[in-house]
Order: structure tokens, then sequence, then C-alpha cells
């Protein structure tokens, strides 16, 4: 590889179509698409505050590095990207790529990001300001994550999240094959209109989680209070541990809980209209 070191470069496409780089301490100033079209390239302990640098490159390793504000969008169209230990401050990265890793990474400006990808794996990431995170992505492997930002994960396919803090309205909407392991999923109007979705010991709280749902199913999940009127219009199979204030119109299934404070079935519940509740403290 080609060593590019204690550098700095500026203006349009100053590595434009390289390959084989190693770039060290290298600072991107203000310009646009600095290494685009380039293959196997790595960067480690640099500094990004031009736009688009990543463009359509394939093959590249991020470490120890900070993307600015002036950052922003700075990765799209690319393949077989792996970053680490890296902030992330701009908005709008990660669309349209396949082969995603992040390792211990901090985006506190995270809106509009992950949008159209694929293949991604996760660990140890925070994001913040992440509203409309992850809009129709796939094959997705998530552990030790946290999250601020509302309408995530809407659209997405075959996701398996495992040991997350997620503060989200809107989150999981329209999702398809989508398991969390062991979370807090904390927001209003959780996965409505999902299919599959699979909740393993997750803490829920937020207004009429739940709703819409086909074949939704909860294992061993605990609600706070405020999770109130769930469940409308889903067919489910739910294990609950603990009280719940109100559950609504479920469509079809079963549900396991120790208490539910009201039952709602009124003239608007949907055929076949047979959810079995069974209450254990009666």
């Amino acid at each position: 590889m080609t060593l590019i070191e204690n550098k700095e470069f500026e203006g349009e496409r100053p590595l434009f179509a390289q390959h084989h780089l190693h770039l060290v301490n290298v600072t991107i100033h203000a310009g646009e698409s600095a290494l685009k079209c380039g293959t196997d390239i790595r960067a480690e302990h640099c500094r990004f505050e031009g736009k688009y640098p990543f463009w359509h490159v394939d093959g590249f390793v991020i470490e120890n590095c900070l993307f600015t504000p002036g950052g922003r969008a700075a990765l799209w169209y690319s393949r077989d990207c792996t970053m680490r230990h890296t902030k992330v401050e701009a908005p709008k990265m990660f669309r349209e790529m396949s082969g995603i890793t992040l390792e211990d990474v901090d985006i506190p400006d995270a809106q509009e990001t992950l949008w159209h990808c694929s293949n991604v794996k996760i660990d140890r990431v925070s994001v913040d300001h992440a509203d409309y995170l992850f809009m129709h992505s796939e094959n997705i492997r998530i552990d030790r994550w946290k999250q601020q930002g509302n309408y995530s994960f809407q659209y997405c396919r075959n996701v398996e999240i495992r040991n997350a803090d997620i503060h989200s309205k809107d989150a999981f909407w329209n999702t398809e094959d989508v398991t969390v392991y062991d979370s807090k999923l904390d927001g209003e109007y959780l996965g409505w209109h999902s299919r599959n979705l699979r909740l393993v010991r997750c803490h829920i709280s937020g207004t009429q989680p739940l709703c819409y749902c086909k074949n939704l199913v909860l294992e061993d999940c605990t609600f706070d209070a405020d999770a109130d009127l769930a469940f409308e219009d889903s067919d489910l199979k739910a294990t609950i541990l603990s009280p719940m204030t109100s559950i609504k119109n479920p469509r079809s299934g079963s549900i396991s809980l120790p208490h539910a404070g009201e039952i709602i079935i009124d003239e608007n519940i949907l055929q076949p209209a047979d959810c079995h509740i069974e209450q254990s403290e009666q």
C-alpha cells in the first residue's frame, strides 16, 4: 500500500480513484469527494471535514478517526466498510451500502443515517438525534446499542438486536422478521404494522405499543404502566411477566400475564376476535 502520512488535502477530488492507500494522520479539509471511486483504503487517526469523501469506494477500513459536521453524507454507494473507535459528528451517513461493520463508534448526530443498507454488523455503538435511522435496510445484526431518535428501523427486514437501549417513537414500523433480545424499548406506537416481530426478555414503555401486528411473539417481557392500549388488531402469542395497564381489541392468539388493569373488547374488534387472555392473578 502507498503510505500517505501527516498530509492535508482540500478542494474537489484530491485523491480521486486511488487504490491501495494507507492514510495516517491525514486531514481532508472542505471540499468534495476526496477519495471517490477508490479501492482498498485504510485511514487511521484522520480528520474528515469535507463532504462525500467515501463515495463509490470498495473495501476500506476507518480507525480512530473523526468526521466533523462538515463531513456530512460521507459514506454512500460503497461496499465492505469497517469503522472502529471513531466519532461521527456529521449526519446522513451510510446510504446504499453493503457490508458495513461498526465497532465502538459514537454518532451524536445520526439523523437519516443507514438508509438502504444491507449486511450490517454493529457492536458497541451509540447514536443520538437519530430520527429516521435504518430506513429500508436489511440483514442487520446489532449488539450493545444505545439510541435516541424517532422513527427508527422502518421497513427493515431480517434484523437481530441484543442488549440495546432504544428510545424511539414509531420504532419498527412495517418491519419484517425482526428479533430483539434483552433490551429496553421506550417510545410511543412501537412496532405498528410489523410482520414476524419477536421480543425476548424486553422491557417496553410508551403508549399504544404493538398494534396492527401480524405474527407477533413476546417471550418473558415486561411493560411500564404507561404502555396502555396494547395489541389492537394484532395476532400474537405473548408471555408477559408484569401487570399491564390496558389491552385493547387483540385480533387473535394468546396472552398470558399476571394482571391487566383493563381489557377493552368493543364493537371495533376485527375477526376472528378469539384471542385468549389468561391472567394468573385474578
